[in-house]
Order: structure tokens, then C-alpha cells, then sequence
């Protein structure tokens, strides 16, 4: 029985999205929100910037420049977020990648549309909504006029649901990044009906990975344990701080 790796985890998502191109041109083509006719065709791996070391886990998965079907090109960032700061951590990726398009001096005209998509490991509230696209619109007519430069979308992975074989090819790429994992005993036929995620699932076998990648591995979800010890801890003495501080004043105000 083949043992799989976690996909979210940065060494095993590079080695499927980072090293395939053609996977990762499905799996952007179904979970972007992409308009008819907007289909990416080819893509360009872009150079690797420095991003801070874990465990504060603000790394950029893979930056890529796509071309879609029209010749039209736009920039897509992906990142895997663990941080209750993801939107304001999307929104400063989303401006950077957007403003390092252009050297000094050069004209505006060339700036591509930049999309940034943020898969979130945890959900951050209460709503059924699992999927978020955020843009800039004229509030006064938010359908008619759209600035396209900038785009923000996140998954949250642990709310969407499983509905079966009737999945959309989004959903069951979706799946993949939940189901797939060291506890995993069988895959879904679903999933392995899709070649390209098949392909994606046999990627993901421990197997295929060396013994320092496999280190790697196991320091990321480390680095992921740390951070979310340390977001408890805080949370915890907070709560604490703010029962003591109440009982505090509670007393000056009886006295």
C-alpha cells in the first residue's frame, strides 16, 4: 500500500505544481475564477524572490506568468496560509507582485493583471462560504465597471464538502489538497478518474522523495505545530490578562 505525503506541505506541492506544468495549468484553470474564454494555455515559471523562513510560514509557494487563450497574460501567486493575517498578508503580496512588474522608468501600459490565491489550511469564521474573490469595482456599479490589476482569492480548505461523483473538476482538485495525507488508506475513485490528478496523487507517494526531502517535510509541519502553539499561548494569556484586568477594575469600582 503506497504511503502519501500531505500536497500542502511547500516540498511536495513545488515538487507536483512547481515541476508540472501541465497540473498546474488544471489546477489553476479550476479553481481561478476565470472568465469564459480566459482558459490559461501556457505559463512561465517566475524567478524565486527570498520570503522569510518558517515558522512564520510567509512563503510563496510558486509564482508563475500565464498565458490564456486570447494571448492575454496576467501573473498568478499562490501561497499556502496558516496566519489569521492572511487577508492583509494577500493583499501586500498581491500590491508587491503588482508594483515589481516594472523596472524604473518604465511605462504603466506594461503592468499584466496580477491574481493572488491564497489556499487557507484553517477557517477563519463561522459562514458556510468557503470561497472568496475579492476585486476592485466601482461600488456604485460594481457589475459594469471592474478594474482588473488586482485580484484576491482564498480557499478555505477545510469547509468545502464533498458532493460525490457530480464534483466539479475545482472541488476535486480541492479534495486532493484535503484528502491526501499520511493517513490516507485509499484514494478516491473520484479523484483518480481525473488523469492529471492521478498523476498529482502518484507525485505525492513517499516513495518518490529523498531522505532530505523527507526531513524537509517533516520540518514544515514542525514549523506548523510551533506557530499554532505559539497563536494558543497568546490567545490563552490574553484571555487571561483581560479576566484579571476585569476582576481588577471589578474590585476598584466595588471599593
Amino acid at each position: 500500500m503506497s504511503r502519501y505525503l500531505d500536497p500542502r506541505a511547500d516540498v511536495v506541492f513545488k515538487r507536483i505544481f512547481g515541476e508540472h506544468p501541465h497540473l498546474l495549468i488544471s489546477f489553476l484553470n479550476a479553481v481561478l475564477p476565470l472568465a469564459e474564454g480566459r482558459k490559461i494555455v501556457t505559463l512561465t515559471y517566475l524567478p524565486s524572490e527570498l520570503v522569510p523562513k518558517i515558522p512564520t510560514l510567509k512563503r510563496t509557494i510558486t509564482d508563475v506568468r500565464c498565458t490564456d487563450d486570447q494571448g492575454r497574460v496576467f501573473i498568478v501567486e499562490m501561497q499556502i496560509n496558516w496566519t489569521d493575517s492572511f487577508k492583509q498578508r494577500l493583499l501586500f503580496e498581491t500590491s508587491q507582485a503588482y508594483v515589481k512588474q516594472l523596472e524604473k522608468g518604465e511605462d504603466y501600459h506594461l503592468l499584466e493583471p496580477v491574481y493572488v490565491l491564497g489556499l487557507i489550511s484553517a477557517s477563519f469564521d463561522k459562514s458556510e462560504q468557503w470561497y472568496h474573490h475579492y476585486q476592485l469595482v466601482n461600488v456604485a456599479k460594481p457589475v459594469k465597471e471592474i478594474i482588473e490589476g488586482l485580484q484576491l482569492i482564498f480557499v478555505e480548505l477545510p469547509k468545502f464538502k464533498a458532493l460525490g461523483t457530480k464534483d466539479t473538476l475545482r472541488l476535486l482538485w480541492l479534495r486532493f489538497l484535503r484528502e491526501i495525507n499520511q493517513d490516507t488508506q485509499e484514494v478516491s475513485p473520484e479523484l483518480l478518474a481525473i488523469p492529471e490528478i492521478q498523476e498529482a496523487v502518484e507525485l505525492a507517494e513517499e516513495a518518490a522523495y529523498t531522505p532530505a526531502e523527507l526531513l524537509a517535510y517533516e520540518q514544515y509541519w514542525d514549523a506548523v505545530r510551533i506557530e499554532k502553539t505559539i497563536k494558543h499561548d497568546a490567545h490563552a494569556e490574553g484571555k487571561a490578562e483581560g479576566k484579571a484586568e476585569g476582576k481588577a477594575e471589578g474590585k476598584a469600582e466595588g471599593k
